[in-house]
């Protein structure tokens, strides 16, 4: 299954319809946020409220994510009302165009389990599933956007500084000559 997911022709077609729907999810959410305002400051100061809390003990499920929100997030609310915005247009850009489409997935993942580790359910659950497709996908994920035109060239580039010739010895430099033992 997971061959034909990554392979396979339909599964490109289906995975682009699944980054179409998810992708327009990201991108408007992202544009209201940037063209409406946006304030994150009652969402984190919520999240360090009212954590998520084991109902049989009372202890935090979630003690790490509650730490960063009240000892990063909320000191740099700034920040984060310039990032989420913005982070959430990009995804949403970068899976309807099909452009660095498994790095676009991942962090609107990322951005999904960061809600849920705050609390909030809504639509994180659908969202999730969609982009856990989308990324499984991997390169077939943007068989049809412009990841067909970019993954070439990134390869080329990673070839090429891979196999980059050695620096030529400038005037004044040891010479590197190795010993080898003569029979």
């Amino acid at each position: 299954m997971m061959k034909w997911w990554r392979e396979q022709k339909w599964a490109a077609g289906i995975v682009l319809v699944i980054r179409l729907l998810l992708g327009w999810q990201w991108m408007t959410a992202g544009f209201h946020k940037l063209t409406d305002g946006f304030n994150a400051g009652g969402f984190l100061n919520n999240a360090v409220a009212n954590p998520v809390l084991d109902k049989g003990t009372g202890e935090l499920v979630y003690p790490t994510f509650t730490a960063f929100v009240e000892h990063f997030a909320l000191p740099n609310v700034k920040l984060i009302n310039f990032m989420i915005p913005l982070g959430e247009f990009l995804v949403g850009v970068g899976l309807i165009v099909g452009a660095l489409t498994t790095a676009a997935a991942f962090f609107g993942l990322l951005m999904n389990f960061m809600f849920m580790f705050a609390g909030t359910v809504s639509t994180n659950p659908w969202l999730m599933l969609l982009g856990m497709l989308v990324l499984t996908a991997g390169a077939n994920g943007g068989a049809y956007g412009l990841d067909r035109y970019i993954r070439p060239f990134t390869r080329k580039l990673i070839d090429r500084i891979r196999h980059t010739k050695p620096k030529e010895p400038k005037a004044g430099d040891k010479p590197n000559i190795k010993m080898t033992p003569q029979h």
